[in-house]
C-alpha cells in the first residue's frame, strides 16, 4: 500500500473550507484532519500545500474528442485532450458516443471505446448521443444505463445530421422517466435557423459574424421553452446544454421554480467572450464560431446571476477544437461551413478562478461549478468531485496566487489558437493528482497514455 499526505493546505470543498491535511492509500482519500491531528501520519511521499488550495480534481461533463463534424474531426484525440485537461486541474471528462444514422447507438458506443481505451491519461465517462430513435434505440437505451451510461443528448439543431424532431424527443424522454437516464438537449430551432443561413448566403453574407446572427437568442429560448415543456410531458429530467442567452435563462429559471427537475449547464465562452470575436479583422472570427453561438456582452450578466442563484447548475467547456489553418477555413467563403466549435478543457478551471478573484463567485462555488455539480448531475459523487473519506484521489494543489497569460504558445491542447489568446488570469494547477498518482507538478506531466478508466455512472444525483 502507498501512502502520501497533503500537508498544509486549505481544503476547499463545494460546503467548507478547512485548514487541513490529507492522507491517501492507493487510489483514494482516507482521512481528513488538522494538522495538529495529523502530526502523527507518515507516508512514501509528503506534498507540501503551503499557500495553495486543496480541491477535488474537475470534471468536464461535456467534451468532443475526435468528434466528426462538417468533414473534418475535433483536433484534440483523447491522448492529446486529456493530457491538456489534467495541465488544468481536470481530472475527469465525459465525452459524447455518437449513434450513426440508420445504425445503432450500440456501435456508436463501440467506437468511441475504440478511440478512447488505452488512450485517456485520466478517468473518462460517456454520454449517447441519439440521432434515429426508433423501437431498437429505446432498448438500447435501457442496456446502457446498466452498463453506466445514463445521459443521453439530443439536438433540436442540425437538420440532416444529428437534429430530432418533436415526437423522437417525446418517445426518448419518456424512455428516461421509466430507465432512470438523464436527457440533454441542445436546444435551438434548427429548421428556422437553417432558414436565416439560406437567406444570409443568398444575401452574399458569408463573414464569420453572420453565424451569431442567424442563431438568434429568441431561437435558443424558445428550442429551450419546447424542450421543457416536452419534460414535463414524459415526466422526465432536462439538463439543457451551453446555454447562452438571458431568455433561455429565464426558461430554466421558471421551470426550476416550478419545482421540475430542469437544469442548465453554462460554458466559458459565454461567460468570457461576446458575439464581437465573430467579427474580428479577416477571417480571425471563425475561430469563435460554436453553437450556441457567443452573443451580445449583456446575456453574460443573467448567466453569471443563475450561476450564482443555482438557476444555472454546471459550467463544462463543450471543448470541440478545430485548428483555425485547414480547419476553420473550410468555410472561409460560407459561414455555415466553419466547423462549429472552440477549445478551452485546459482553461475551464483556471477562468472560473479568476472570477472568484474578481468577486463574481466564493471559492465554494468554484469548487462545486467545476467539480462536485457534474459529478453529482452525472452519477460520479462522491466517487468523484469532492474531498472525503473513500472518494477516489482526485486532488489539484492549486496556486491562487499565481498569474499566467493564456496562449497558444504555452498550451498544451493540440488546438493551433486559443480562444482567450492574451488574456491575464490568477491561478494556476500545480499539482494534480487523478487517483492518487501524480500526473502534473510544478511544471512537469508524469501522466501516460491508458492509465485513466472508464466510468461506470449511476443515476443523475439531484433528482427529486
Amino acid at each position: 500500500m502507498s501512502r502520501t499526505i497533503i500537508r498544509g493546505g486549505l481544503v476547499i470543498t463545494a460546503t467548507e473550507e478547512t485548514e487541513a491535511d490529507v492522507l491517501i492509500e492507493d487510489d483514494k482519500i482516507v482521512a481528513i484532519a488538522t494538522p495538529a491531528l495529523a502530526r502523527e501520519w507518515t507516508a512514501d511521499t509528503v506534498l507540501d500545500a503551503t499557500g495553495r488550495y486543496v480541491i477535488p480534481g474537475g470534471v468536464d461533463a461535456h467534451t468532443h474528442m475526435e468528434m466528426p463534424f462538417g468533414g473534418t474531426y475535433a483536433s484534440d484525440t483523447f491522448e492529446t485532450g486529456t493530457r491538456a485537461a489534467a495541465w488544468g486541474g481536470t481530472t475527469t471528462i465525459i465525452d459524447f458516443a455518437i449513434q450513426p444514422v440508420g445504425r445503432t447507438l450500440r456501435e456508436g458506443v463501440e467506437t468511441w471505446h475504440a478511440k478512447a481505451d488505452d488512450r485517456c491519461a485520466i478517468d473518462y465517462g460517456f454520454h449517447g448521443i441519439l440521432s434515429d430513435v426508433g423501437d431498437g434505440l429505446l432498448k438500447e437505451m435501457d442496456a446502457l444505463v446498466g452498463e453506466g451510461i445514463t445521459s443521453f443528448k439530443m439536438f433540436m439543431a442540425y437538420p440532416g445530421v444529428f437534429y430530432s424532431d418533436d415526437g423522437q424527443i417525446l418517445r426518448a424522454m419518456q424512455r428516461a422517466a421509466d430507465n432512470g437516464a438523464l436527457i440533454m438537449m441542445h436546444a435551438e430551432n434548427g429548421i428556422a435557423i437553417d432558414v436565416l443561413v439560406r437567406q444570409a448566403l443568398d444575401a452574399g453574407l458569408t463573414d464569420p459574424k453572420h453565424h451569431g446572427r442567424v442563431r438568434h437568442p429568441l431561437l435558443e429560448a424558445e428550442a429551450t421553452h419546447r424542450a421543457i415543456q416536452l419534460s414535463k410531458v414524459a415526466g422526465s429530467p432536462l439538463y439543457v446544454v451551453h446555454v447562452s442567452a438571458t431568455e433561455s435563462v429565464a426558461e430554466i429559471t421558471r421551470a426550476r421554480h416550478e419545482g421540475h427537475n430542469v437544469f442548465g449547464e453554462t460554458c466559458p465562452q459565454y461567460l468570457f467572450l461576446t458575439v464581437d470575436e465573430l467579427d474580428a479583422p479577416g477571417f480571425d472570427g471563425a475561430k469563435y464560431v460554436c453553437s450556441t453561438p457567443l452573443r451580445p456582452v449583456e446575456h453574460q450578466a443573467a448567466l453569471w446571476r443563475a450561476l450564482r442563484t443555482g438557476d444555472l447548475s454546471v459550467v463544462s467547456t463543450d471543448h470541440c477544437p478545430f485548428c483555425f489553418a485547414g480547419q476553420k477555413d473550410l468555410g472561409r467563403d460560407d459561414f455555415s461551413k466553419i466547423p462549429n466549435g472552440m477549445p478551452g478543457v485546459e482553461n475551464r478551471l483556471d477562468l472560473l478562478h479568476d472570477a472568484v478573484v474578481a468577486g463574481r463567485i466564493t471559492r465554494r462555488r468554484w469548487v462545486e461549478l467545476a467539480c462536485t455539480a457534474p459529478a453529482r448531475m452525472f452519477g460520479l459523487h462522491p466517487r468523484k468531485g469532492t474531498i472525503a473519506p473513500g472518494s477516489d484521489a482526485d486532488v489539484v494543489l492549486y496556486d491562487p496566487d499565481a498569474e499566467q497569460v493564456l496562449s497558444a504558445e504555452t498550451h498544451h491542447m493540440n488546438v493551433d489558437y486559443n480562444a482567450y489568446e492574451g488574456r491575464r488570469v490568477i491561478g494556476r494547477a500545480r499539482t494534480v493528482l487523478s487517483r492518487g498518482e501524480v500526473i502534473v507538478d510544478d511544471g512537469e506531466y508524469r501522466g501516460r497514455p491508458g492509465r485513466g478508466r472508464f466510468l461506470h455512472r449511476d443515476a443523475c444525483g439531484y433528482l427529486t
